[in-house]
């Protein structure tokens, strides 16, 4: 199997899964006078920049590991420019329970889209997906759901995919807990980037989801501009139109940035090694490997849903998110396990 076959079916077994899981529902967790001089103010106390965390194992080394990298004329200094974050989105950044919210994206779309497509009735896979026959949807297998998923992403300019994106994050909500998607962002790693940046460091988002599908809001959401996202992609062709030049997006996929794909994606498109990764799944296993492999100070930490209460407890047989290898591996490597529910103290 070729590696462009083995990208190709990587991603449409994601979204048969997901397909065969669920219909976009899903389960869930759950003017005066002028004043006497006043005297001088007591010295403010220290603002915590981490206030979602609790004291603990995670938190510490991640405070003490900045204090380490940043400070200057320490043994482990490291300059401004090298200092390179990477978190990978899903179950990192914010959730991904009970399926990948991209993947809600692609059935919300095609569902809006049948209308315009009334030879979607009787052509294979897309009457299965109209009927909710996840039988048929099974038959079909991968090369069945990757036909589904280009059509819910490709088809359009690169403008107006990103408006696409726009309005559907600002009227979607997740099944379970009926918040917008965008808002399921994790408080304590929304923090951690703020603090990361405060100490230098620049903030790159790292993940198996389509980059274009990230852009038009992880800046508003996380604070991390589009230009510091690597992901997933389909193909892009320059072209005219009346005039007007144009990106086409294409129905074929060019690149997935999952697994051994991370590393290359950083590289093709940051250009160093990181020095701290963040990541919840063995598809960070090798974002993780590659970043703390390096010379000098290095930082990994583990995202571990364990909160069945406050939002989803999963690792090792979970189909979303599994975490087997990197939960054997990390105490050998030196990676952190971040307990979700012993480490913060909110989620949101």
């Amino acid at each position: 199997m070729t590696a462009r076959r083995r990208k190709a079916t990587a991603v449409g077994y994601l979204l048969l899964a997901a397909l065969l899981s669920t219909r976009c529902g899903g389960s869930g967790a759950p003017a005066a006078s002028a004043p006497a001089p006043a005297p001088a103010p007591a010295p403010a106390a220290a603002v915590d920049p981490l206030p979602s965390w609790n004291d603990g194992p995670a938190r510490k080394a991640i405070v003490e590991f900045v204090g380490r990298v940043t400070r200057e004329g320490g043994s482990e200094f490291v300059p401004v420019a090298e200092r390179i974050a990477v978190f990978d989105n899903d179950g990192t950044l914010w959730a991904e329970q009970p399926m990948y919210f991209q993947l809600a994206f692609a059935i919300d779309r095609l569902k809006a889209l049948a209308p315009a497509h009334p030879e979607w009735k009787t052509r294979p896979p897309f009457d299965a997906f109209l009927r909710g026959d996840k039988r048929a949807l099974a038959a079909a297998g991968e090369r069945g759901a990757i036909e589904l998923l280009m059509a819910a992403h490709a088809g359009n300019t690169t403008e107006e995919f990103a408006r696409i994106v726009t309005e559907w994050t600002a009227t979607a909500k997740h099944p379970t807990t009926n918040r917008p998607y965008v808002e399921m962002a994790y408080k304590p790693m929304v923090e951690l980037l703020a603090y990361l940046r405060a100490n230098g460091f620049k903030t790159y988002i790292v993940s198996g989801g389509g980059v274009e599908f990230m852009r038009p809001w992880v800046e508003r959401v996380y604070g991390i501009p589009p230009e510091q996202v690597v992901g997933s992609r389909i193909k892009v062709e320059y072209a005219v139109v009346d005039g007007t030049p144009v990106l086409r997006r294409l129905p074929a996929v060019d690149f997935v940035d999952d697994k051994a794909g991370k590393p290359v994606g950083i590289h093709q498109v940051i250009g160093r090694r990181p020095i701290a990764a963040f990541g919840n799944s063995d598809g960070d296993f090798e974002m993780l490997e590659w970043t703390t492999s390096g010379p000098g100070p290095r930082f990994g930490l583990i995202v571990h849903h364990t909160d069945a209460t406050r939002e989803w407890a999963y690792d090792r047989d979970s189909h979303i998110g599994k975490l087997a290898r990197g939960l054997d591996e990390a105490p050998k490597r030196g990676w952190i396990v971040a307990d979700m529910a012993k480490d913060w103290k909110v989620i949101w």
